[in-house]
């Protein structure tokens, strides 16, 4: 008898690069655990260094879609996980539980880059710090 998969929402401002990345790497990677969704507080479009970055390890999320909460077809998760401090503080009221597990920005962390290579430096490690914290799931939540 299989286990009830566990819904999370990964939560970030503009659905733009990090809940990307974490909704891709679930998908990716704990699928027969994980439903997960992302969305954003607000609509910024999919991050094309984000696509790039998770390209490279494998995982394709150029087809995943920018999105509010209100477009989701699910409105029930287990978890909503925030990503950012913004999602964390303006988060709209969920039932269930909620974590906050903040990432660095790539965009942000890019700014000053001179070019796209120096930019991808930026996203690979926020890409990679959010594997490892998708591999703990869902059992780290367990703690929580």
């Amino acid at each position: 008898m299989n286990a009830k998969k566990t819904t999370i929402l990964f939560l970030c401002t503009g659905n733009s690069c990090r809940s990307q990345m974490a909704e891709g790497w679930a998908k990716a990677l704990k699928n027969e655990e994980i439903s997960s969704w992302s969305a954003g507080i607000e609509k910024h479009g999919l991050n094309p260094l984000a696509v790039k970055a998770m390209a490279e390890s494998g995982v394709n999320i150029s087809r995943q879609e920018s999105k509010v909460v209100d477009e989701l077809p699910v409105k029930e998760f287990d978890w909503v996980i925030t990503l950012c401090g913004h999602a964390d503080e303006t988060c709209p009221f969920f039932p269930g539980k909620r974590m906050h597990m903040g990432f660095d920005d790539p965009p942000k962390l890019a700014e000053q880059a001179e070019n796209e290579e120096e930019k991808l430096v930026h996203y690979r490690r926020v890409r990679d710090e959010i594997r490892d914290f998708i591999l703990s799931l869902p059992d780290s939540l367990s703690n929580k």
